[in-house]
């Protein structure tokens, strides 16, 4: 175990000379390189946050999420999602298992929010997808996304719901649907702002006869948002 540890360390300083690799987060230099993306300072900012329970609303029964969307957990969201770090996923993954265990408990069947194949494409891949991955679910793609909608970023709470309005439907494969009656099912997305994205999807859920439609998320937004 000491001969382990030591021969990661030394690989860690090789690292650490040899790439000069910064912190997704902080963008301070990195000095455990093989730990990922993130430095370890920025991962103890993150758990030192309050976990997030937030209120619920229209068909999502229980919602929570790690953190406030702020700091060092808004940047490490960010490099997940714009500049492809995938490997932060599981990490995220990790404290959604933790500080919304009591969202996750009984839970059948994690189902990520869904992207339109056009942005599908341009990304490369759905980190809701990888998230849900991570909470050691069976995980269900009873969802799909039929028309792309606008970025939801400068809208309001209003525009926000119009904009999502009638934006998801089921699978086609009829064989996915049966993930869904009868049973608890997680909703799995990396921010939370409104609620609306969450809302349609689980609206869409219980009409396949969900008993429950929580929603989990890497961080929620506390907007002024009219």
């Amino acid at each position: 175990m000491v001969g382990t540890q030591a021969l990661r360390n030394g690989l860690d300083g090789i690292l650490a000379v040899a790439l000069g690799a910064s912190c997704a987060s902080c963008g301070d230099l990195l000095e455990q390189p093989s730990r990922g993306p993130v430095c370890a300072a920025c991962w103890r900012s993150v758990d030192a946050a309050i976990p997030c329970l937030f209120g619920v609303s229209g068909a999502i029964d229980d919602a929570g999420a790690v953190g406030l969307y702020d700091g060092a957990l808004r940047s490490i969201i960010h490099s997940l999602k714009y500049e492809g770090r995938r490997s932060l996923a599981q990490p995220l993954a990790t404290r959604i298992r933790a500080r919304c265990r009591i969202v996750l408990e009984g839970a059948d069947v994690a189902v990520a929010v869904p992207l339109h194949p056009s942005r599908r494409r341009e990304r490369g891949f759905n980190q809701a997808l990888d998230l849900a991955r991570g909470l050691g679910l069976p995980v269900s793609r009873a969802l799909r996304r039929v028309r792309r909608t606008e970025s939801q970023t400068a809208l309001s709470v209003a525009e926000r719901h119009r904009n999502v309005r009638r934006a998801f439907a089921p699978s086609r494969l009829a064989w996915l649907r049966r993930d869904i009656a009868g049973h608890i099912v997680v909703l799995v997305d990396d921010v939370s702002t409104t609620g609306a994205t969450l809302n349609e999807c689980a609206v869409v859920l219980k009409e396949l006869g969900a008993r429950e439609v929580r929603a989990v998320t890497a961080a929620k937004v506390v907007t002024s948002l009219h």
